[in-house]
């Protein structure tokens, strides 16, 4: 059984919520249960979407510098795999996934929701990339997903002064997709996952996969990506069921297998 994280699933919609006292730090053992949790939602059928939380009080503060700060470089070279590793299982959820941001969401902690797909924060959330105040810069994502997100500008300003981000500039920059008060932040990223819950899981996986994948390439291959990805879906009871339900009974009135 993990220890600071655990997937809770209800009504179709997973939680992998930390819980590692007083502020979530992700050491070792929490990215590897991260890791596990990401996995475990990835290929559970009850699961239909997944929701990131840390909790009402904070989402992540950052990896454990205590951990890391007697690493030399070849302690770090082993270890640098799994910073990488649990954002990236994260990432590779093939479902609808939602990061419910309170508190603080800084270095390993934002990298964290920059590996969902869409983030929700509380007004009173702070974020950022100060991994630059410890001397390095971050090795979880944030180099690459950031830039993603907000563009080169913003990202090299982001983590060039380590400089934290509350909730109204997150909103305007594209950081987060919502900004809500605290209490409502979880709620609402449930509700959110919860649209998913019996609707056509390989259309939405495929979408997810093409999307993430024509990201990384030209704007033709993408197309060829898009293309692939359209045309395989063809294959499935979903796209029959789809189809047959428009065309009898209108849009929106479709029963999904996810087959």
């Amino acid at each position: 059984m993990a220890e600071f994280v655990r997937l809770e699933v209800t009504d179709g919609v997973g939680t992998i919520r930390l819980d590692r006292p007083k502020m979530n730090a992700l050491d070792a053992q929490v990215q590897t249960e991260l890791l596990e949790a990401a996995r475990e939602a990835d290929r559970r059928d009850d699961v239909a979407a997944v929701v990131v939380w840390g909790g009402e009080r904070v989402f992540a503060a950052g990896a454990d510098v205590k951990e890391m700060a007697d690493m030399d470089f070849a302690a770090m070279f082993s270890h640098g795999h799994l910073l990488q590793d649990f954002t990236r299982a994260i990432a590779a959820i093939g479902k609808p996934t939602v990061a419910a941001i309170t508190g603080f969401a800084l270095g390993g902690g934002l990298e964290l929701a920059l590996s969902t797909d869409v983030r929700f924060c509380a007004e009173n959330a702070k974020l950022g990339q100060p991994e630059i105040l410890l001397g390095i810069i971050p090795g979880a994502g944030g180099t690459q997903r950031l830039a993603r997100l907000v563009g080169p500008a913003k990202a090299k300003d982001l983590i060039y002064t380590g400089r934290f981000v509350e909730a109204p500039e997150a909103l305007r920059i594209g950081l987060v997709d919502e900004v809500l008060p605290a209490e409502r932040v979880y709620e609402r990223a449930v509700e959110w996952a919860a649209q998913f819950v019996g609707g056509p899981a390989i259309a939405l996986r495929t979408a997810k996969d093409v999307i993430d994948r024509g990201l990384e390439v030209d704007l033709q291959t993408g197309l060829e990506i898009e293309r692939a990805g359209f045309t395989g879906l063809f294959a499935t009871q979903d796209q029959a069921d789809g189809m047959r339900s428009f065309v009898e009974n209108g849009p929106g009135k479709a029963t999904f297998t996810g087959k």
